[in-house]
């Protein structure tokens, strides 16, 4: 290799790498004089220029590939190139990258994610999907974040929608869509290796081939294993909440014939959760998803899918010592969940003129959920099949040479509460080139869960003399519980201003309706307590905020990021009802969040990357055992660094430094003293490309 010649501002990327390292994470950090050839770089770490970032396509606005400039939504798009650079080793880390979105760690496995509020404990109002599958649990309506995850190089982007999307993606897709798309097979072809070790993150690692069987036809399979170790107490105590997870999986496309498109992957995953002294809580599942597109002609393309998704999980609950006189206790014994879901979807993409697009489709989805537990919490019944028949259609229309009218709905029909109607319409105007000002109006709806219609937490079994009585449930979930709304108002603009510059913010007004309370029986004289609570529709409210999203390229190896979110929530109780928690349970959201992050090539084969984040103070409600009572998650400020060092074309070191700013910070629950925190986190990682 020969030598790097130094103008002025290598001098500074030179000077600046160890400077900012040895300030953030304290560590000599030795700086290559030699740079490798650009164009081969060990994991082909290329940015995309601010102009491609704009240009890039995503599908989760319209179902249709269309440039992010044009997106008439709140979209942001994280791409593989920001994943990796992040350091980021798990789904939930990467989300961080998305600015409008509220990321909340609990403990060492568990995370709140939520998108315009309502990030509670059991957060239900985001719907996730991963290549086209809804990773959804009717158990609660959430997302289990502790076993999503895939291989971070292989991801191709993240696209997360703000707002509802209920038109094209159906129930539950209230506040916000993330949809994590892989990369194609023919994109991973060879050989790779990672493997890292840490204080936090203890030891990872990852190993993926990939081939041809035959002209157009490719594969790859991968597998991935990790240890996590546990969290830490205020006090800086450790606590027993370790998490190892090994998984498996595979994809094959094949387009040797260019009208017809076909894909089938499938992944497996094993892992156990340590709880302490209650043992370890078991996961396991696996999916098989298969995906066939034809083109018919030119403009009208159909496309068909399918996949059966299962999960398991056994979570030990202790033993419920007797209170006497009157209480007896139950035995410890683990809540077991199993869920199979079956789902079928066919979708019609139509260009019915130049200035006419349609998109519609039908899906069936099918699940199979069995709950059991001989302690505290129960789901009755035990055993419990579920039908959802769904079809949706939305016609985008050019009105002029700038302007474009989206028109939709979508039609559901769930076991619970029967049809559910969600319409949108969306207006498009590009004004100048680089510019797009657009505003929408939606219809969302979250349908009910086993955990609104179907909850039993036992107290206790009661001999009370007569005539006095005694609750045996504490909380129940009611069977007229009905589906929550909402009524979505916004307004955006994206641009371009200037090479180099690109940035978009949103406004938006949300009215919600029928939300989720907890209502407390009446006492009486021979019934002296407000127990069992019951989940009922008493709720209603407002949201409103804002959303600023800005890239800029500082210079040809420098770019900055800047990000800022403002959420104002209004919860009440309906006039004449009631709430046990004084309508405190369904929300615990930052008012404001703040985000910068700078990305630097410091030599074509050096490079450096700063995350710092400013989440506001949150209240956080106790649930029903509490009562009305709040609680305070106090504001932080917290920074990722990483600085990878490319050896030569297959070979690149990198160190992570995590939470650089504190030992150990919270970022969710109730303040008391089991109440976890995030600690600083070190790893090191030497991957292998061949």
């Amino acid at each position: 290799m020969g030598t790097h010649p130094e103008s002025s501002a290598d001098k500074l990327r030179v000077l600046l790498a160890p400077t900012l390292l040895i300030a953030v994470l304290g560590l000599p950090v030795p700086i290559e004089g030699q740079s490798a050839d650009a164009g081969q770089t060990a994991v082909a770490l290329k940015q995309l220029s601010v102009e491609e970032l704009m240009n890039i396509e995503v599908t989760s606005v319209s179902m249709e590939p269309e440039k992010l400039l044009d997106a008439a939504s709140a979209i942001q798009v994280v791409t593989n190139d920001e994943i990796v650079r992040s350091g980021s080793t798990s789904i939930p880390e990467a989300l961080r990258l998305a600015d409008n979105l509220e990321v909340a760690q609990q403990n060492s496995h568990d995370w709140a994610i939520s998108a315009r509020g309502f990030n509670a404990n059991l957060a239900n109002k985001l719907l996730v999907l991963i290549d086209g599958r809804a990773v959804y649990s009717p158990l609660y309506g959430g997302v289990e974040w502790n076993v999503q995850d895939y291989p971070m190089v292989d991801i191709q982007q993240i696209e997360v929608i703000s707002g509802p999307g209920g038109t094209l993606w159906g129930a539950n897709a209230v506040n916000g869509v993330i949809n994590i798309t892989t990369k194609a097979a023919k994109d991973t072809q060879g050989l790779y290796v990672e493997t890292g070790v840490g204080n936090e993150l203890e030891n990872f690692s990852t190993i993926r081939f990939g081939g041809t069987v035959a002209p157009g036809i490719c594969y790859r399979v991968y597998g991935e294993y990790t240890d996590r170790g546990g969290e830490v107490l205020a006090d800086g105590s450790s606590v027993s909440d370790s998490t190892r997870m090994g998984r498996m999986g595979f994809r094959i496309d094949s387009d040797s014939d260019p009208a017809t498109k076909l894909t089938l992957q499938g992944d497996l995953y094993s892992g156990l959760e340590n709880l302490g002294t209650l043992g370890n809580t078991g996961l396991n599942g696996g999916n098989v998803l298969g995906r066939l597109t034809h083109t018919i002609s030119s403009g009208v393309e159909i496309s068909a899918q399918t996949y059966f998704d299962r999960t398991h999980i056994s979570q030990p609950f202790a033993a419920s010592p007797p209170a006497p006189p009157y209480f007896t206790g139950f035995p410890a014994a683990p809540l077991t969940d199993n869920l199979d879901t079956y789902d079928m979807d066919v979708q019609l993409h139509a260009d019915l003129s130049e200035r006419n697009k349609l998109v519609c489709g039908l899906e069936y989805r099918f699940t199979q959920e069995y709950d059991r537990d001989l302690s505290v919490v129960r789901f009755v019944p035990e055993s419990l099949d579920q039908n959802l028949y769904s079809g949706f259609v939305q016609d985008d229309v050019k009105l002029s040479k700038d302007v474009s009218l989206t028109l939709g709905t979508k039609i559901e029909h769930n076991d619970y509460t029967g049809i559910e109607a969600e319409p949108s319409i969306r207006l498009r105007w590009n004004p100048a080139a680089g510019q797009m000002l657009w505003g929408a109006v939606s219809r969302a709806v979250r349908t009910p869960s086993r955990y609104d219609r179907d909850l039993e937490v036992v107290s206790g079994l009661v001999n009370a003399p007569s005539p006095y009585k005694f609750p045996t449930d504490f909380l129940d979930g009611s069977s007229s519980f009905e589906s929550e709304d909402v009524i979505c108002y916004e307004l955006g603009y994206r641009t371009e201003p200037v090479a180099g510059l690109t940035g978009s913010v949103a406004i938006f007004y949300n009215v919600y309706s029928n939300l989720r309370s907890t209502t407390a029986t009446t006492p009486t004289t021979y019934y002296p307590y407000p127990y069992p609570v019951y989940f009922q529709n008493n709720l209603y409210g407002e949201t409103h905020g804002l959303e600023v999203s800005t890239t800029y390229q500082v210079l040809d190896w420098w770019r900055m990021h800047v990000g800022y979110d403002l959420l104002a929530e209004t919860i009440r109780i309906e006039e004449g009802q009631t709430d046990a928690t004084a309508a405190t349970n369904e929300t615990a959201d930052p008012r404001n969040q703040a985000f910068l992050r700078s990305s630097m090539d410091l030599r074509p084969n050096l490079h450096f990357d700063l995350d710092l984040r400013w989440i506001g103070s949150l209240s956080i409600g106790n649930g029903p055992t509490g009562g009305p009572a709040t609680g305070e998650v106090p504001s932080y400020t917290e920074l990722n660094a990483r600085l990878a060092w490319e050896i030569n074309s297959k070979i690149e070191l990198s160190v992570v430094g995590e939470n650089l700013l504190h030992d150990h910070h919270p970022e969710y629950g109730f303040p008391g003293a089991g109440r976890e925190e995030i600690s600083r986190s070190i790893y090191g990682k030497v991957a292998w490309r061949y």
